[in-house]
């Protein structure tokens, strides 16, 4: 038995008025969505514990079968693990993304423009990194480029107690009330205001103002954690896995989880990846001898920050064309049995712009099973219809391993 985890980030949604009052999911041509949808097990999730931010890092990692409660010691953690980043247990690891803010004179006066700086280059990024790297210069602090806009801060013998926002919550607003504070907030206030002395005036971003891009003029902390512990998913399971993804917050998950990873050429994280290529490197794990793998993309959740409803619809008939629709068709071809996990982590509305901690609409599938009509298609409506409701997002994976659905 194979198994698959097709999750699009932030996929789920409320109706929207530029799709005729419906959601991206029910506007989106998604065949094999609506087919296991039709033939599987249908329902509702809780993947973020109550009293828990819903972050894409806590949905994962419920999705993937590890209970936050247990597990969960901070967002950029399991970045810096995925950057090869070698933490102390007195490190803390901050998120820092490289965002564009407003130019009023006073920092405090900003305004969040964009939290992925247009989804700057990777290759834009990392000359902005190494220089800010050499402007922050410090015996305790390390700098590590990422992808894209996503980048690690490191603080040596530091403890957690700052009060950071993520930039996604505040897209269009004033940054006044939501800098940082607490425990290291004047501190990394600090350092942003330099970043923004510097980055504002960086050749990097001079051209690309000169080509109508947003300029990344700013870096942002938030996504404290500690390093985290984790069990195996083999040891949880007794399933080998592989994880296909392109942002460093889920690879790191599954290197934590024992997971093995392919990089994906043209996978960006970002609202335009290559699909084909995460359905191909899938299907190698499987064929390389993975009982399950964990497909996650990214675009949904970045049509969803960015108020792209048609973009994000285009993302969801990606998923299934590419994704889903692929694997299913070369698994059929190949003869293998195969169980089918489909769900978002956690909806990420156009309306809001930002995530949101409701339940998600989930799907079980097995090939192996004749079974009827469960919903005649996959959306959020039928989802809450069906009835059934399970209140931990591990419980997912569990039942997709032990075929008890």
């Amino acid at each position: 038995m194979k198994y698959i985890i097709c999750l699009g980030d932030g996929m789920a949604d409320y109706p929207v008025e530029a799709l005729g009052n419906r959601t991206p999911l029910e506007a989106a041509d998604k065949p094999y969505m609506d087919y296991v949808a039709q033939h599987g097990t249908i329902g509702l999730c809780r993947t973020i514990p109550e009293g828990m931010a819903p972050g894409s890092d806590a949905a994962n990692m419920s999705v993937m079968g590890f209970d936050p409660k247990r597990y969960y010691s901070g967002r950029s953690p399991l970045e810096a693990v995925a950057l090869g980043v070698e933490m102390q247990p007195d490190d803390v690891a901050f998120r820092c993304n490289l965002v564009c803010l407003s130019d009023e004179p006073a920092y405090e006066d900003k305004t969040m423009i964009d939290y992925s700086s247009d989804e700057i280059s990777t290759e834009e990024s990392v000359q902005l990194i190494a220089d800010l790297a050499k402007l922050f210069n410090a015996p305790d602090l390390q700098l590590y480029p990422g992808i894209s806009y996503r980048h690690c801060l490191i603080l040596n013998h530091a403890q957690i107690g700052s009060e950071l926002t993520p930039p996604h919550d505040i897209t269009g607003k004033p940054v006044k009330g939501h800098l940082p504070g607490g425990r290291y907030g004047e501190r990394l206030l600090e350092l942003q205001k330099r970043s923004y002395e510097l980055l504002s005036q960086h050749p990097v971003n001079l051209a690309r103002i000169a080509a109508g891009k947003k300029p990344a003029n700013s870096c942002w902390f938030w996504g404290e954690g500690t390093k985290p512990a984790f069990d195996t998913m083999e040891n949880l399971y007794g399933i080998k896995g592989g994880v296909i993804c392109a942002v460093d917050l889920i690879k790191g998950l599954g290197l934590c989880a024992g997971l093995r990873n392919i990089p994906v050429e043209g996978a960006t994280g970002a609202m335009v990846t290559n699909y084909k290529g995460k359905g191909e490197a899938a299907l190698q794990l499987l064929k390389e001898g993975c009982d399950l793998v964990y497909i996650h993309v990214e675009a949904p959740d970045e049509c969803g920050h960015h108020g792209e409803p048609q973009m994000k619809t285009e993302s969801i008939e990606n998923i299934d064309r590419h994704v889903l629709g692929f694997l299913m068709e070369q698994l059929k071809a190949m003869g293998e049995d195969f169980r089918v996990l489909l769900c978002p982590d956690h909806p990420t509305p156009i309306a809001t712009m930002t995530h949101s901690g409701e339940p998600i609409p989930f799907v079980l599938y097995d090939s192996t099973r004749d079974a009827g009509p469960s919903a005649p298609r996959y959306t959020e409506a039928y989802a809450t219809a069906s009835g059934l409701f399970l209140p931990e997002g591990p419980m997912m994976m569990q039942k997709l391993i032990s075929g008890e659905f």
